[in-house]
């Protein structure tokens, strides 16, 4: 009869050992205190089954300090209510502020696809009197936006 440990997953005891895998060399932990109020002592609650329960249960918020082009600080408080909001997909759709920094990244990487393949848009812009024609037609169309 095997007896087992539990761990990260779960492993046969030896004595050779530990019952808690490794973390692999691929992976990265990373520990941050997510809440503003630090207890006085530790509360040991029991009955938390899943890390949404947890997650319900202390309900961790962090504020965060974001620096605009201008140089200022936008201020924001981030909810963490699953796993999934720590990912790149989750804290952006919490931010406004960085909801429109990824707008604007993929407006930038459309036009970038756009001036690698459009073949005439490129030799108009190798010749420097038609990039000068295009770039003063640019900014005519922002003027009129504007």
């Amino acid at each position: 009869m095997y007896s087992y440990g539990i761990g990260g997953q779960e492993r046969k005891l030896d004595n050779a050992s530990e019952a808690i895998s490794d973390i692999p060399l691929n992976r990265t932990l990373l520990v941050q205190k997510l809440t503003t109020n630090t207890p006085l002592r530790p509360v040991v609650v029991e009955g938390l089954k899943t890390p949404e329960a947890v997650f319900a249960h202390f309900k961790p918020e962090v504020s965060v300090e974001f620096e605009n082009a201008q140089g200022g600080s936008v201020p924001e408080k981030l909810h963490f209510a699953s796993l999934g909001d720590f990912g790149k997909k989750g804290i952006i759709s919490q931010s406004n502020f960085l909801q429109d920094l990824a707008s604007e990244t993929d407006d930038l990487q459309k036009l970038l696809r756009q001036l690698k393949s459009n073949k005439i848009l490129k030799t108009a812009l190798e010749n420097p009197e038609t990039k000068v024609a295009f770039l003063a037609a640019i900014q005519a169309m922002m003027d009129e936006l504007q």
